[in-house]
């Protein structure tokens, strides 16, 4: 079972892929997770944000949690299940629903229509933690987040819930590096993938959830190893990663793409999956044939993310 100590290191999502009628293709899919089992990263995470965990019906989102869990389970790599959904009580229905799957973790947001307050949040993850059977939580509380929460809130919330081992965040200012430094030995701390050496260098990040494994989840494990070896070239390759993140990705996200549709157009960059760019409707696309010069300036930028 993991805890707030074991759990670390490069995590990838798994990313939906779509069909021209909007139907989530099970057999591309299963083919991603043959893929990532290959590398591994440290575990496979399903239904984050990158997972269109909005925008599922409740048999979908069944079957790509028995379809993880399987070949997880058959490779004997850790994988997490992400019950997030804005509504509580589906979120719960999911716990339920999953927990037979023996997960590593589950993923939960906060309710996200109505904000809670602290004594609602501590409500929902007690509830949550009991549905959960013993199995841990992570906390997604990115920046995108309707209620992201201050440094001193997580540790309220770990005393309160001791299933609570990790949770998922945006990074800050030097200020909430020293505030989260104190949280850091009690909860397991994932920062956003791009940021991994600047959370470790702070000695605050444990892993991320990562959006670099998106582009390359090779690359990205090669970038969590050399992290662990060589911090100075680390911070070399982080700062060519926000480089080509400025150059590539930072104008589609300017003109209102969403952040699903930025992590599949960083997968079809890396080409190594037959993911595609669509994401379901109401949303926009990042067209595919805005990939090939993207993908040109990444092998430049990034040529080692390409070799692994």
């Amino acid at each position: 079972m993991l805890t707030a100590g074991t759990l670390k290191g490069n995590w990838a999502t798994l990313l939906l892929p779509i069909g021209a009628d909007d139907s989530i293709d099970y057999g591309r899919l299963a083919e991603e997770i043959d893929y990532l089992l290959g590398v591994p990263p440290d575990g496979i995470y399903s239904n984050g944000t990158a997972g269109e965990l909005h925008n599922q019906t409740e048999a979908e989102f069944d079957q790509v949690q028995e379809i993880l869990a399987d070949r997880c389970r058959r490779a004997g790599v850790l994988f997490q299940v992400g019950v997030s959904d804005p509504s509580p009580l589906i979120s719960l229905q999911r716990v339920r629903r999953t927990v037979a799957l023996r997960p590593a973790a589950f993923q939960v947001i906060l309710p996200d229509w109505v904000t809670v307050t602290e004594q609602e949040q501590i409500a929902f993850l007690h509830r949550m933690a009991e549905a959960a059977e013993g199995t841990p939580l992570v906390l997604y509380n990115p920046p995108h987040a309707k209620l992201v929460l201050p440094p001193p809130a997580y540790e309220r919330l770990r005393e309160a819930i001791p299933q609570l081992i990790g949770i998922k965040v945006a990074g800050g200012d030097a200020r909430w590096y020293e505030e989260m430094r104190a949280i850091a030995p009690k909860l397991s701390v994932f920062v956003p993938g791009h940021l991994l050496a600047t959370g470790v260098q702070e000695k605050v990040a444990a892993g991320a959830y990562s959006n670099v494994a998106c582009l390359s989840s090779k690359g990205a494990q090669w970038w969590w190893q050399l992290i662990q070896t060589d911090m100075e070239q680390a911070l070399e390759v982080q700062q060519r990663i926000l480089q080509f993140f400025d150059a590539c990705i930072v104008p589609f996200r300017n003109a209102g793409y969403s952040n699903p549709a930025l992590d599949k157009f960083l997968a079809a960059i890396g080409g190594w999956g037959d993911i595609g760019t669509r994401l379901r409707w109401p949303y926009r696309s990042i067209p595919q044939d805005e990939v090939e010069a993207a993908r040109a300036i990444c092998r430049r930028m990034l040529p080692e993310f390409f070799e692994q």
